[in-house]
C-alpha cells in the first residue's frame, strides 16, 4: 500500500522561498524532515479480534504536524515520552474509515461499515489480561501497558511501528477502537471526534465554575473545540480566546467566544484580559504585570509554551486552574505567580470515558451524540483537504497558516 512514512531518509524537495531566504523555519524544515511517501506492506492483523479499514478522511493532528515540521524544539532530547513510541511510523490518528476486513474474533463490526477511530493502544488492543487499573476505569490514555505485549511500543495508532495510521491506504484497528458513524453524520463532522474528545477531557475533568470566566489559549483545533464545548455544555460561562491568526479568530467568534484577543504583544494581552475579567494589575520592576486579585477562573492552554504559561498564571485568580493541554518543547518560564496565588497546574492527556450531563461514556460516543442532536457542528474548522500524494502541500499550508488560513487540514482518501 501507499503510505506516508516518518523515520526514513528525507526525499529531495525544493522548498518554496528557501533560496530567496523568505521561507519560515517550519517551511524550511520540509526539506530535511525524515518523511517520505513509500510503498509498504499491507497491514497485518496483530490478533484475531482486529480488523482492517480503509481511511476516508484523516485529520492532521497538531502533534503530527509538529513532528513532521520538526517543531518540538532543539533541546528536547530528554523527552520522557521517547520510551513510548517506535519507528518507522505511519502517522494519522484522526481517522474516518470503512471496515474492509474482519479478523476471525472481531465483534460488533461489519464489512462496509463507516467508523471513526479511538486510537489508544491500551490493554484491550494489546491483548493484555487482566486489564490494568487505568483501563478498568476507562482512562485509556493512562494505560500501564503501552510498551507491553507483542505490539511494539506506542501510546496510540500512528506512533507504533506495528500499528500504522491513517496516512495510508489501509489501517488496522482493534474492534474496540472503532465507533460506528451514523449515516446522518458526514465525514467532515466525524473527523473531529478525536480533537473534540481531547478538549472534552480537559474541560470535564477541570470544569469552570458556574457563571465563571475562562480563557482558551490558542485557537487551533483543540482551542476551537474547547470553545464549542464550553458553549454547548457551560453556556453561562464567559469565554475569552487568544488567537494567533485571523481565520482562527473568526471561527472562535462563530463558535461563541465572548472576546478574542491577539497573542502579541503579551503586555497588551495581559492588560486586556484583566480589563475584561475585572482583576487588578500589579506592576513589577521587570517583566509582565500580575493580576491580584486575578480575573480568570480557568485557563485551558492548548499551546503549552513557556510564554503562554507566563500569561496564564498572571491573569488567573487565586487558586485558579491552569490546564496544560498543548504539547511543546520545555523551556524556562517565570512562575512565581504559580505559588503566590496557589494556582493548580494540571496536565490533560487525551481522553477516555467522560461524564457529560450526568452520563458517563466514551468521549467519542458523547461527540457523536452531540452532533446527531444538532448541538455541535465543527465543520467550519476543516479549511483544507489534500490527497495523500500532495502531503507536502498539506504541511506547507500548516507551516504558513497566516497566509493559508489553515485551521484543520486533512488527507482526503475517498
Amino acid at each position: 500500500m501507499k503510505a506516508l512514512v516518518y523515520g526514513v531518509a528525507p526525499e529531495p524537495f525544493e522548498v518554496p522561498g528557501l533560496s530567496a531566504g523568505t521561507a519560515n523555519t517550519l517551511t524550511a524544515n520540509l526539506a530535511r524532515t525524515p518523511t517520505a511517501l513509500r510503498s509498504v506492506s499491507d497491514p497485518r492483523l496483530p490478533h484475531e479480534d482486529w480488523v482492517i479499514t480503509r481511511p476516508r478522511l484523516t485529520g492532521i493532528c497538531g502533534s503530527d504536524s509538529k513532528q513532521i515540521l520538526m517543531d518540538f524544539g532543539e533541546d528536547d532530547a530528554d523527552n520522557a515520552m521517547g520510551g513510548f513510541c517506535s519507528f518507522p511510523q505511519v502517522m494519522g490518528h484522526e481517522v474516518v474509515a470503512d471496515v474492509v476486513e474482519l479478523g476471525a474474533g472481531a465483534r460488533g463490526l461489519e464489512v462496509g461499515q463507516r467508523v471513526v477511530l479511538n486510537p489508544w493502544l491500551s490493554c484491550g488492543p494489546r491483548g493484555i489480561e487482566p486489564v490494568c487499573p487505568a483501563c478498568e476505569s476507562g482512562d485509556y490514555s493512562l494505560c500501564w501497558s503501552f510498551t507491553d505485549g507483542d505490539i511494539k511500543p506506542g501510546i496510540h495508532t500512528g506512533v507504533s511501528a506495528d500499528v500504522t495510521g491513517g496516512y495510508a491506504e489501509l489501517m488496522p484497528a482493534h474492534d474496540s477502537m472503532l465507533f460506528a458513524v451514523p449515516d446522518s453524520i458526514p465525514d467532515e463532522m466525524a473527523v473531529f471526534a478525536d480533537p473534540f474528545s481531547v478538549s472534552l477531557h480537559a474541560i470535564t475533568r477541570h470544569p469552570p465554575p458556574r457563571s465563571g470566566r475562562v480563557l482558551v489559549y490558542g485557537a487551533g483545533s483543540l482551542g476551537l473545540c474547547a470553545v464549542a464545548i464550553l458553549q454547548a455544555l457551560y453556556p453561562d460561562v464567559a469565554v475569552a480566546v487568544v488567537a494567533r491568526f485571523d481565520a482562527q479568530a473568526a471561527v472562535a467568534r462563530k463558535f461563541g467566544a465572548a472576546k478574542v484577543f491577539a497573542h502579541e504583544p503579551r503586555l497588551a494581552l495581559v492588560e486586556e484580559l484583566v480589563a475584561w475579567g475585572g482583576g487588578r494589575l500589579r506592576q513589577p520592576l521587570l517583566g509582565l504585570p500580575m493580576a491580584h486579585p486575578g480575573a480568570i477562573d480557568v485557563v485551558y492552554d492548548t499551546i503549552g509554551k513557556p510564554e503562554t504559561f507566563e500569561v496564564g498564571v498572571r491573569v488567573l485568580r487565586s487558586r485558579g486552574t491552569l490546564v496544560k493541554a498543548g504539547v511543546h518543547a520545555p523551556g524556562r518560564w517565570e512562575w512565581s505567580p504559580l505559588y503566590f496565588k496557589e494556582i493548580a497546574l494540571v496536565g490533560s492527556n487525551a481522553f477516555g470515558f467522560e461524564e457529560v450531563d450526568g452520563l458517563r461514556k466514551h468521549a467519542i460516543a458523547h461527540y457523536l451524540d452531540l452532533v446527531a442532536d444538532g448541538r455541535m457542528d465543527l465543520r467550519p474548522m476543516l479549511t483544507h483537504t489534500f490527497t495523500l500524494d500532495r502531503w507536502r502541500d498539506a504541511f506547507l499550508a500548516i507551516a504558513n497558516q497566516g497566509k493559508s488560513g489553515a485551521i484543520k487540514v486533512a488527507f482526503d482518501q475517498r
